[in-house]
């Protein structure tokens, strides 16, 4: 007969399954605030809203080690100098706790600080397979006030891609020829492969018309075009975590494991420069993620 300390086998069986399932997402987080998806105040945030999340149960020594650059050693001697104890969780810290840590995440991992004014020109960057692609395309489909500009590229196109709608398809030398003319707002070589650009002239006319411009690009162009025109409005679109950034980019079945192993490798290096936009927007659901662009180019 079961009691207190033998309940029953479902019971124990439901357990161990939402045991696991804390698990695993505990180490989904851990995955997401090391490779900067999620950034450690938004950790901290969600253990605070709720303390039996998978952030309020990450012990506050895993939380620092998975932040970049900080080894154990490091992390002892600040969990020392806040008086933290290394036994607690981060939705279990104290006020005072919380806030010489919040203190502490400020002045080592700054967040962008959203500007005062607004430019109507709007570049959105963002790792592979993120879906920037998409979210422009929400956006010129339900927001045809905003100029979704058209980049040339030399990569070939992908199956239902159209030349002139998605992309320019053009050749190494007609996209030396747009350099050479200066045509190209920015350009760069994207994965170490085929080259990507901004045409010029569209851009110009639509701001010299008034109307906004939305500028999908890669993190080399969005910094060419704000070394450009620093007034430039710089969005950093955002997976909703590390697996789902992974199964989207295994899940378009475009590229080959080399492939994606070079890309996934970009991407980290893309997610760490997020800190120089001076927005990010999480694609967790398309038509929002393209809404709340679309509202940053007004």
């Amino acid at each position: 007969m079961a009691d207190a300390k033998h309940p029953p086998e479902v019971d124990r069986i439901a357990a161990s399954q939402k045991a696991i399932a804390a698990r695993r997402a505990r180490a989904s987080l851990k995955r997401d605030l090391t490779t900067r998806v999620v950034t450690p105040q938004d950790a901290m945030r969600r253990a605070v809203a709720d303390a039996a999340s998978a952030a309020g149960t990450l012990r506050i020594t895993d939380f620092l080690t998975a932040l970049p650059a900080i080894g154990e050693g490091k992390r002892d001697r600040i969990l020392a100098r806040l008086e933290i104890s290394p036994v607690k969780r981060l939705g279990g810290l104290g006020v005072r706790q919380r806030r010489a840590l919040g203190s502490w995440l400020d002045g080592r991992f700054p967040e962008p600080a959203p500007r005062a004014a607004r430019s109507r020109l709007l570049v959105l960057a963002g790792p592979t397979a993120v879906g920037k692609g998409t979210v422009a395309a929400c956006v010129k489909q339900n927001h045809p006030d905003i100029l979704l500009s058209v980049s040339a590229t030399t990569r070939p196109p992908r199956p239902g891609e159209v030349d002139g709608e998605h992309y320019y398809f053009v050749d190494d030398a007609a996209f030396d020829r747009m350099i050479a003319g200066g045509e190209l707002l920015e350009h760069a070589t994207v994965h170490n492969k085929y080259r990507y650009g901004t045409p010029r002239m569209p851009i110009e006319r639509a701001l010299a018309a008034g109307r906004s411009v939305l500028l999908e690009i890669d993190l080399q162009g969005a910094r060419q075009v704000r070394a450009a025109d620093p007034s430039a409005t710089l969005v950093f679109l955002l997976p909703p975590s590390w697996d789902e950034l992974v199964q989207r980019l295994i899940g378009r079945g475009t590229e080959d494991a080399e492939e994606r192993s070079r890309r996934l490798r970009t991407a980290k290096v893309e997610l760490a420069a997020q800190g120089e936009f001076d927005y990010r927007v999480v694609n967790d659901d398309v038509t929002r993620a393209a809404a709340e662009v679309a509202a940053l180019a007004r």
